[in-house]
């Protein structure tokens, strides 16, 4: 047991689960795409869409999204500051299937792109993203994080993952288009990547997006 399981995450509260877990799941998508997002959805799944507001999940989430920390004051004001940034939003509740009851899909759009990102808050702010764009996992921004769009074509993953030379913890890779050959990857990674290595993955002829995320200064 650590410090931590005793006393806490520090946070803005009221509640680990349903404000410190879903603000760092939008945090995620806020690195992911490299800033705010033009528009996004939050579609909240069991116990977020029963009580998430009463608990502040709707502040922690567009706080989240906007790149705020867990310890930010100003996530108590995080809607009065996403209508000040323009930022378009909504709230939807829908049934996710068989998934954590603290459960929220993030949809959210920039620059002509569109990403999707599940992920459940499993208390104390742990979180587990389990789907992103369509391609299941188990991240739980403890490392660093590559997610590619490749083409799925035979030795694709080895040629773009040859030169990075960190330890490679998780690989997470789906087939998303069998007529087009397209796949996504997603690589979770002990230390950080070289810039050069990042530039040089970007570049690789087999790689049609690529988004890098740190590991969160926040990790638990």
């Amino acid at each position: 047991m650590s410090l931590l399981d005793v006393v806490g995450p520090v946070m803005v509260g009221p509640s680990s689960s349903h404000t410190l877990g879903v603000l760092r799941i939008a945090r995620f998508v806020h690195k992911f795409m490299k800033g705010v997002p033009e528009k996004v959805k939050f579609v909240l799944h069991g116990s977020l869409a029963d009580t998430g507001f009463g608990h502040g999940t709707d502040k922690a989430l567009l706080a989240g999204i906007m790149g705020m920390r867990a310890d930010d004051e100003r996530i108590r004001d995080s809607i009065e500051i996403a209508k000040n940034v323009g930022l378009r939003y909504s709230f939807e509740i829908e049934d996710l299937g068989e998934v954590h009851p603290n459960t929220v899909l993030i949809i959210a759009w920039k620059n002509g792109k569109k990403v999707e990102v599940q992920g459940s808050s499993i208390g104390g702010g742990k979180i587990e993203i389990n789907r992103i764009n369509d391609c299941e996992c188990q991240v739980n921004w403890e490392y660093h994080t590559l997610i590619l769009v490749i083409k799925d074509l035979p030795g694709a993953i080895g040629n773009i993952l040859e030169n990075v030379s960190v330890n490679i913890s998780n690989l997470y890779l789906k087939r998303i288009d069998a007529i087009e050959r397209i796949a996504v990857a997603i690589v979770e990674t002990d230390e950080e990547v070289k810039e050069e290595c990042l530039e040089a993955i970007e570049k690789n002829s087999y790689v049609l997006e690529f988004y890098h995320v740190g590991r969160d200064e926040d990790a638990l």
